[in-house]
């Protein structure tokens, strides 16, 4: 980092904390604490909205994922367009939504079923939100550690402190206090600001690795990639275990079935000036999957060209030396893409990058940190009261909840281990609420048959199955294993792995704290539960100096010295016949991903939902007036402008309903041009391969034009969306000024 970075980094925040500042005397009522009022336009929640959702995390997500499936990620999330097209112009979920007036789903669920299960649905919301939350201080300080090569401590006072916990402290407070200044109103409005500024820098950024890499370069170490491992060829992923093609048809089902589900941006969905808004905004987020996220794809697309390619040799070694000295092969592909960075971008354009992520960081955990703490205190606390507080009282209470939420991360953040990919983990702690939710969610906005009784069970088979998976997933990898294990003791460390047959791509294991490696196998081949004896190699620093290789039959122990002085204990565990009970559960730990649990956890749950709903009306259970729940009819308020339900025309039935304006058409369409022209092109192309073959040439020219086209869209919908957006603040702040208070406008459910 040049001094100028250091500068533009620091400037950064203090000009959001300014922006903050401004809202504050509008956050004084507890409507404008949690949904700013109601207050906000499409193109502020859209671009805000959008960088509350592209936190560091996400970034890191997908840098670790188009590392490994580059282009084919683009392909195969193709499938999501249909998709995306339907729920846009549906308003699926979101439009019904609105229209109950909750400021968060627990609220709703209160109003579609019973007040206890609007309280376990919020406890339930809370637990597996800050679960998912807790990884995110610690992914995003590991990111600025490697981005901007800070020590492993920083001396303060003559005190040597370590930089990870210090650096998280420092960027969660720094999000405290964004909350705590304004609420919602705070987070839009810095998150707008933040959005903005992002998308502007990550097309320099990409506009800059796009001239530095000339597309030869990209071209060949795009095609270096071994067969079933292809990063151009989306039917080459024969040997892609993470993000094959079940990934994406999974991530579409999700796409249906979780929409609404998730309330880590519960603020947002609450924030929108009317019904028709939130749809609105809810279309032109799609630009952001399309065009706007073209960074997480062209960055380690270019850390591919550095890594394979001889004219960057200098920095390839020095990335290497940083990724292998991380703990896990989880760890290292988390932060390949800073330490990277750190070497590719210029002083001056490395600051702004910089300050892009830090606001990136900044618009998630404001975001995350307002969402559950304010589900606690709205869905956990307040329906125990009889009486209400008052708004004093319940906004003390909200910021104290908020402050609760910010110290568990840091402390969860600590102890974490990661021992899979970040989507894996996200994908199964988000569906301990969302594999239940998403019945409930579903079935109380369509379905008037839908039932208490099967909103509870569909909850808690959800919560149960995904539960049960972040358990197995944390386990030690030894302690399921139904075969042979070994455990290797050295350092102030015991690591205990499961022996398999040995292969010439046995994986070296570190033993944290100590330059100790091993690597082992069973000298026979089988299925693991042989007792044969096992082949142990160790190896001492990162140059691996050897240190011998030992055959060790089942039973046996081997202990040496190591070259600092310190001793080794090798010992070779054979199986029993209590262990081979837990093959069911090791298979489901090193065999499913997280995203393949979260897929079985929605079928159950919809299957349980649907048959207990059935249930319910065959003993007579009366159905459910949902004109009342959406306010619809006699049961619409005062000044509403919403139109009934009713055939209407094609145009209509598709999406383009009477609310919308003759611009709410054109750009309606403009934003459904791209998935729809694209769907065709997926569909096509794709019959076209699996029947005649494409060859990697082909491919590579088709990933070429692609990348020039979404690099101008994305610069045309930066414009638009920037235009729009202060147009949308200059009129919300109008909005606020002439807002009365309404302190009985609070989340009660009367």
């Amino acid at each position: 980092m040049h001094p100028i970075d250091w500068i533009i980094l620091l400037l950064f925040p203090l000009a959001l904390l300014l922006a903050a500042l401004s809202t504050r005397a509008y956050a004084r009522s507890v409507s404008g604490f949690l949904a700013a009022n109601r207050c906000a336009g499409r193109y502020l929640i859209t671009v805000a909205y959008g960088m509350a959702q592209l936190g560091v995390i996400s970034l890191v997500w997908y840098w670790q994922q188009n590392y490994d499936v580059a282009y084919t990620s683009i392909w195969w999330g193709l499938m999501e367009g249909p998709a995306m097209i339907v729920i846009a112009l549906s308003g699926w979920v979101i439009y019904r939504y609105r229209q109950t007036r909750a400021m968060t789903l627990a609220q709703f669920f209160e109003m579609r079923y019973s007040r206890n299960f609007r309280v376990f649905a919020g406890l339930v919301a809370f637990l597996s939100g800050i679960i998912n939350y807790g990884i995110f201080p610690a992914v995003a300080a590991r990111f600025f550690i490697a981005l901007c090569g800070l020590p492993d401590a920083i001396a303060i006072g003559g005190f040597s402190l370590d930089t990870f916990p210090l650096l998280m402290a420092v960027m969660l407070a720094t999000a405290l206090v964004f909350v705590f200044v304004g609420g919602q109103i705070a987070v839009i409005v810095t998150d707008f600001l933040q959005g903005s500024f992002a998308n502007v820098v990550f097309l320099v950024v990409i506009g800059y690795l796009l001239w530095l890499f000339p597309w030869s370069k990209i071209e060949t170490a795009l095609l270096a990639a071994p067969e079933g491992r292809s990063l151009v060829d989306p039917l080459d992923l024969g040997r892609e275990e993470n993000f094959n093609i079940w990934y994406w048809v999974i991530t579409v089902i999700v796409l249906f079935y979780g929409m609404m589900s998730w309330q880590g941006e519960s603020g947002y969905r609450a924030a929108a000036l009317n019904a028709h808004e939130a749809k609105m905004a809810n279309i032109f987020n799609g630009w952001r999957f399309r065009v706007l996220m073209l960074i997480t794809l062209v960055l380690p697309v270019a850390i591919r060209v550095v890594m394979t390619d001889p004219d960057y040799a200098a920095q390839a070694q020095l990335i290497e030396a940083y990724t292998s000295a991380q703990a896990t092969d989880a760890l290292a592909a988390e932060v390949r893409a800073p330490v990277a960075a750190s070497h590719i971008l210029p002083a001056g354009l490395l600051g702004l990058f910089a300050a892009a992520l830090l606001g990136a960081f900044i618009s998630t955990n404001d975001t995350y940190l307002h969402s559950w703490g304010s589900i606690f205190v709205q869905d956990v606390v307040l329906p125990f009261r009889r009486t209400p507080l008052s708004r004093r009282a319940h906004l003390l209470l909200l910021k104290g909840s908020i402050l609760g939420v910010a110290v568990f991360a840091f402390v969860f953040s600590m102890l974490y281990e990661p021992n899979q990919y970040i989507a894996m983990f996200l994908a199964l702690t988000g569906a301990v609420f969302v594999g239940g939710a998403g019945s409930a969610i579903i079935g109380g906005l369509y379905w008037k048959r839908g039932t208490t009784a099967a909103a509870w069970t569909a909850m808690i088979a959800g919560m149960t199955l995904s539960g049960g998976g972040i358990v197995l997933k944390q386990l030690d990898a030894a302690t399921l294993h139904p075969g042979a294990v070994l455990e290797v003791a050295g350092g102030d460390r015991v690591i205990r792995a499961p022996l398999l047959p040995r292969t010439e791509e046995a994986t070296w294991v570190q033993a944290e704290g100590s330059p100790l490696a091993f690597r082992a196998g069973l000298l026979e081949a089988g299925d693991g539960d042989s007792a044969a004896a096992a082949s142990i190699e160790l190896a001492w620093g990162s140059g691996r100096t050897p240190l011998g290789t030992f055959a060790i039959a089942a039973g046996d122990r081997v202990t040496g010295q190591l070259p600092d002085g310190g001793g080794y204990v090798l010992r070779h565990d054979p199986p029993s016949a209590a262990r081979r009970l837990l093959a069911p559960l090791s298979f489901v730990r090193n065999e499913l991903t997280g995203q393949v649990l979260t897929f079985w956890s929605i079928v159950i749950a919809i299957l349980l939902y649907i048959g207990v709903s059935l249930l319910g009306w065959l003993r007579g259970q009366p159905p459910h007036d949902l004109d009342r729940l959406l306010h619809r009819g006699p049961h619409a308020p005062p000044g509403d402008e919403s139109r009934p339900v009713g055939r209407g025309t094609w145009l209509e039935r598709l999406g383009f309903d009477a609310e919308m304006t003759r611009w709410d058409r054109v750009a309606t369409a403009l934003t459904l041009l791209w998935p729809f022209c694209f769907t065709v092109v997926f569909i096509v192309v794709t019959i076209h391969a699996v029947r005649h073959g494409l060859d990697r040439a082909w491919w590579v020219g088709y990933w070429h034009w692609w990348t020039y086209l979404a690099f101008g869209v994305a610069a045309v919908v930066t414009i638009w969306f920037l235009v729009g957006g202060l147009r949308d603040l200059r009129r919300m702040f109008a909005r606020l000024r002439a807002y009365v208070v309404d302190d009985s406008d609070d989340g009660r459910v009367e």
